[in-house]
């Protein structure tokens, strides 16, 4: 069943193709879970988003995971099946139908543009307000970051362990090992904001970018040289050029 586009698309939403609304990114990414071999519980789902998705999307809570298999179960995207009586608990087991696995082809494969990735860093919004924060202060929180980072990056490399060889989860091998290598990129960039707070800390400053080696403009008279001030503030009221 072909699921239609939606101007929402660019926002990771997508029209359901029986008139269901417009499912939102947590229900894609819920249905993108059941995909793979096998029937989970909500619980196996839950720890299967900690261990892959958080890394390079994000994890959606316990709450909205069994919130969003009520939704497509409703829109017959997903079945589920109570376990029996020789279980010690009762468990409820979804997996995807025929229906949803074409919905999810056709939300995964529709349209151009993605969309951009979105960026919020908490530790560099306190960096950047460091003129109210003791020097100390922030070296610790870069540190405590770059320990943290450091843990995520063994977990990657745990779950790569674990898929390894195994050809149903190839594709999700390739975005863990991109979550490798931001990871590294990560610890190696806080490394570098120790090196330049202790530049601050010393008193020094950064040097300015180097301008070109041909400065002049020719306007078909005389040369004029460009201003030494950049244009906008001046330096001394702003850090950025106008």
């Amino acid at each position: 069943m072909a699921a239609r586009r939606n101007t929402s698309q660019q926002q990771g939403s997508l029209e359901s193709a029986d008139g269901g609304g417009v499912l939102p990114p947590t229900a894609w990414a819920v249905l993108g879970l059941l995909s793979f071999p096998g029937e989970r519980t909500g619980y196996e789902l839950k720890k299967w988003a900690d261990a892959s998705l958080r890394f390079f999307y994000w994890s959606p809570a316990i709450s909205q995971i069994y919130a969003e298999l009520r939704r497509l179960e409703a829109l017959g995207y997903a079945t589920s099946r109570r376990s029996g009586p020789e279980e010690p608990r009762t468990k409820r087991a979804y997996a995807i139908t025929d229906e949803g696995r074409a919905a999810l082809a056709g939300w995964a494969d529709a349209g151009r543009d993605v969309g951009p990735p979105v960026l919020k860093h908490p530790l560099l919004l306190r960096i950047w307000l460091g003129h109210l924060t003791a020097p100390g202060r922030l070296r610790e929180l870069v540190a405590g970051h770059i320990e943290q980072t450091r843990g995520e990056l063994k977990e990657v490399r745990d779950a790569l362990a674990r898929v390894d060889g195994a050809q149903a989860w190839s594709h999700p091998q390739v975005a863990l090992r991109w979550s490798e290598r931001r990871l590294e990129s990560e610890v190696g960039l806080a490394e570098a904001m120790l090196d330049d707070l202790a530049v601050l800390e010393a008193g020094g400053g950064f040097e300015a970018p180097h301008a070109p080696r041909n400065t002049s403009v020719t306007t078909g008279a005389e040369p004029v040289e460009p201003s030494a001030e950049p244009p906008g503030q001046p330096v001394e009221d702003s850090p950025t050029p106008g």
